[in-house]
């Protein structure tokens, strides 16, 4: 019970002189976090998307790609937005499939699809 009585008599700490000087630290360390979040987070994102809409656009006819589904195949026709994939050949005559252009992840080098 005689803890109860010490325990309500003690006083809060004096503030400490200098509070702007901690508040100048963690303005200065905030700033740091975000440098150190663009160099390391947003500026590789930006160049990745760039890479990726200059091998986009790059994109011609009789080229071979892997798309993102992990489909492998040979570019046989191009619209702005879409492209027609040759995936394979059955009784000598292409099996194609149409898809976006965006899906397209890596140009693979040529010769790549020898069976077509």
């Amino acid at each position: 019970m005689w803890f109860i009585s010490d325990a309500l008599a003690q006083t809060a700490p004096a503030a400490q002189p200098g509070g702007t000087e901690s508040m100048m630290t963690s303005l200065a360390f905030m700033v740091l976090i975000i440098v150190v979040f663009y160099f390391l987070l947003i500026r590789p994102q930006q160049k990745r998307q760039k890479e990726h809409k200059a091998l986009i656009e790059g994109l011609n006819k009789g080229d071979e790609v892997l798309t993102a589904g992990g489909i492998i195949g040979k570019i046989t026709d191009l619209s702005d937005q879409y492209m027609t994939l040759q995936i394979a050949t059955v009784d000598n005559k292409p099996v194609e499939i149409s898809m976006q252009r965006a899906a397209v992840q890596m140009l693979l080098p040529k010769g790549t699809m020898k069976s077509l």
